[in-house]
Formats: structure tokens, C-alpha cells, sequence
């Protein structure tokens, strides 16, 4: 039954198109069927069925917006699922100048989901770390410090049943970033407040503001420029 669902899940990735969809989710932001068909170059009607196909899997969700509809990755397991399978492909030999930037752009900064990854991911991880923000002695956990600087950061505590703080691969770094509930509010308040910026392809752009409240978290933004 195990090999049976590993293939089922397998087929639903196989196919380039929807594949692609689910590359451009992995942004985090909800997509309309229209975006996701103009974003794998394939007619709208298509690009319906390959949905449906996604969403019979539990890969994406539909959300209704008034009177438009959006389609997301339906559970932060499933984005880490295509993010580490997405490894495979983004490690074959690049070509031309453009390739090269992307791929630079997004190894020192980038969204996993709704979280921080690449070299500036994994700094914070280790920052926070050394800083005694988090503690990793039994299973990753927010100690008081932490909350403490978190606070003055203005970055709120997650509510909910998603795990707070645990640790995610980084397919470029080979180390572990931090996911969860926490890492996704920081990014969140990393963006409203001005501290980096989407780029867009999931590259995050680091802006001069981040300096003191990375500074705060462990993390010498100077020292990690390429």
C-alpha cells in the first residue's frame, strides 16, 4: 500500500504542467487558474483539469474570494514535499548570465513556503541558536530571551495547531533553516516592515532596514554578501 501511494504521488508530479504550478505556489501566495496557466504556458481549460487533478491529491486547495476563486498549496507539508523534490532540478548546470543571477539570488535568500531559506535562512537559524533566542536541547523551542526579542521586533506568537519552530533541509545549503508557525511570522513581519523584499521566482531581496533587527537575531547581514 506504502509503494502504491509513493507512485500516486509520484504520477501527480510527473506531468511538467502541473509540476510547474506547483514550482510558482511554492511562493506561498494564492494563484488563479488563469496565473497558473499562463505561468506553465498551457491553454485555461487545461490548466482546470491539471487543478482538479492537484486538488484531488491534497496537493492545492481552492479558496473563494468574493467572487473570485485562488488556488494554494494546501499544507506547509506538502510545499516542503515539492521543495526538497524541487532539489533535482534546480541542480543541473545553469546556462547564460540570467540562470546564473537567479540561481545566486535565490541560494543566499529565497521563500521555502512561508519561511526564510538559502544562506540568509540558515544564518538565522544559527544566529538565533547562538544568541540563546532558541534552544535546541530537547526539540526546538522558543526560550524566554527569545520571546523577550521577539516582542521588540513586534513579531507576533502564532496561534494554532502548526508546529512553532522546527527545522526544514535547505536543498542549497545542505543545513537546516527554520520552518513553522515562527519562522512564517517573521517573514511576514520581515516583508510589512520593510526588511526584505520579494523579487519575485521566490528570490527575497534583503533591504539596508534589516540590519538592526537581524543584528538582534544573530544574524551579520554584512558578513553573508556574496
Amino acid at each position: 500500500m506504502e509503494t502504491i501511494a509513493l507512485a500516486e504521488v509520484a504520477a501527480v508530479l510527473a506531468d511538467p504542467s502541473r509540476a510547474t504550478m506547483c514550482l510558482v505556489l511554492l511562493d506561498g501566495r494564492a494563484w488563479t487558474v488563469g496565473e497558473l496557466a499562463k505561468a506553465a504556458g498551457i491553454a485555461l481549460s487545461t490548466a482546470s483539469e491539471h487543478v482538479t487533478r492537484l486538488v484531488d491529491a491534497g496537493f492545492v486547495a481552492r479558496v473563494k474570494q468574493g467572487r473570485a476563486s485562488y488556488v494554494r498549496i494546501a499544507d506547509p507539508r506538502v510545499a516542503e514535499l515539492i521543495e526538497h523534490l524541487a532539489q533535482h532540478a534546480e541542480h543541473r548546470p545553469v546556462t547564460g548570465l540570467k540562470s546564473t543571477v537567479r540561481v545566486r539570488r535565490l541560494g543566499f535568500a529565497r521563500t521555502c513556503y512561508d519561511h526564510l531559506a538559502g544562506v540568509v535562512g540558515v544564518a538565522l537559524r544559527d544566529g538565533m541558536l547562538a544568541e540563546g533566542l532558541v534552544s535546541a536541547d530537547a526539540g526546538l523551542a522558543l526560550t524566554d530571551r527569545g520571546h523577550a526579542v521577539l516582542d521588540e521586533l513586534g513579531v507576533p506568537r502564532p496561534d494554532g495547531r502548526r508546529a512553532l519552530l522546527r527545522d526544514c533541509l535547505d536543498w542549497t545549503e545542505r543545513r537546516d533553516h527554520l520552518a513553522g508557525a515562527l519562522p512564517a511570522a517573521l517573514l511576514d513581519r520581515a516583508v510589512d516592515a520593510g526588511w526584505v523584499a520579494a523579487e519575485g521566482n521566490r528570490a527575497v531581496k534583503v533591504l539596508p532596514a534589516a540590519g538592526k533587527p537581524f543584528a538582534a537575531l544573530g544574524v551579520d547581514l554584512a558578513a553573508l554578501q556574496p
